[in-house]
């Protein structure tokens, strides 16, 4: 099963990862994570990007393709993976296509989560998370059973992203549109797209995207029959 979680920022896409990664055992790659561990581990490709952010400039499309060529290439993944925050753009889109090619392999799906931007809005502006274990937490939908108590770790203490707020959202949003929604065009092409409400609740949004990767998994096995 090798998924992509795609919609703008605040569409729940790293919830609905890690539920996915509890479900079926497969690893959440985003490409924050794949970098910083690239840069630790000390390979090539990670030496490239600690030189590129060292010197404050962007790491580019190439040395992020190769860090998630890397990357998928790894055990863990071998019987699939979700990227979260990956592609970005249709050249990152045509990467991928070519990286697991390489492999024999393919998408099984991308999956759009479909938002409100007013919503999102809300939704970015009222996220915390715990500082000590990173749970995530939202000031009207999703609060601590005991209020300013972590549920997962116990500690008080939160925090939020300084650029969490109404006038950054916006922003993230419009670069969004310009630069990642071209994929939607892109993957329903291919006949890979599918859409779901992501306006609705978090356990509504797993049952929906449950459903999709059973009509998947049964699709193959009629073809295997």
């Amino acid at each position: 099963m090798r998924l992509i979680l795609l919609g703008p920022p605040g569409a729940g896409k790293g919830t609905q990862a890690q539920r996915l990664v509890e479900r079926h055992g497969i690893p959440q790659l985003s490409t924050g994570d794949m970098l910083r561990a690239a840069i630790i581990a000390g390979t090539d490709v990670g030496r490239k990007a600690k030189a590129v952010m060292d010197a404050g400039n962007l790491v580019s499309d190439e040395i992020v393709n190769a860090i998630v060529a890397e990357r998928i290439g790894q055990p863990d993944a071998a019987t699939g993976f979700i990227l979260d925050g990956y592609p970005r753009t249709l050249v990152q889109a045509d990467a991928t296509e070519k990286m697991l090619a390489d492999r024999g392999q393919e998408l099984s799906c991308v999956i759009e989560l479909k938002v409100d931007d007013e919503v999102l809005t809300e939704r970015i502006s009222g996220r915390y998370t715990c500082a000590k274990c990173g749970a995530g937490y939202h000031d009207e939908n999703l609060k601590p059973k005991v209020e300013g108590v972590c549920d997962k770790c116990g500690s008080t203490e939160f925090k939020r992203r300084p650029d969490d707020n109404p006038d950054t959202v916006r922003t993230r949003l419009q670069a969004y549109y310009k630069e990642t929604s071209p994929l939607i065009g892109y993957y329903y092409a291919k006949g890979k797209l599918r859409s779901i409400d992501g306006m609705a609740d978090m356990d509504h949004v797993t049952d929906a995207i449950e459903g999709i990767l059973a009509s998947l998994e049964n699709r193959l096995n009629r073809r295997s029959g």
